[in-house]
């Protein structure tokens, strides 16, 4: 049984930084795409990082050179430094594969970034 448990969110004024982790079980994430999702209120679900099992890294564009994906093979962890914040970047932010398997899903972890 896989179990992805997101952790590290918080709030915080506009222009700071957090740092998140998935903690993973049931699956080896350094075998794995895995990518951070969030979703804001009112708004679908959407992609904000991958990290394919070969480590390569791919962002989307509001993101990019503000949010780091990586991973700690050891940990089994994924992490998801998150610099530069913005209003807009507040949603529940969760990991999963890429593409996601839903059964997958966690509770995530809430980010909110005050202006």
């Amino acid at each position: 049984q896989v179990q992805l448990v997101e952790s590290g969110g918080g709030l915080v004024q506009a222009g700071g930084s957090l740092r998140l982790s998935c903690a993973a079980s049931g699956i080896i994430v350094s075998r794995n795409s895995m990518a951070w999702y969030r979703q804001a209120p009112g708004k679908q679900r959407e992609l904000v990082a991958t990290i394919t099992s070969s480590g390569r890294t791919n962002y989307a564009d509001d993101v990019k050179g503000r949010f780091t994906i990586s991973r700690d093979n050891a940990r089994n962890t994924v992490w998801l430094q998150m610099n530069g914040l913005k209003p807009e970047d507040t949603a529940v932010y969760q990991c999963n594969t890429d593409p996601s398997w839903r059964s997958y899903w966690g509770q995530g972890t809430q980010v909110t970034v005050s202006s």
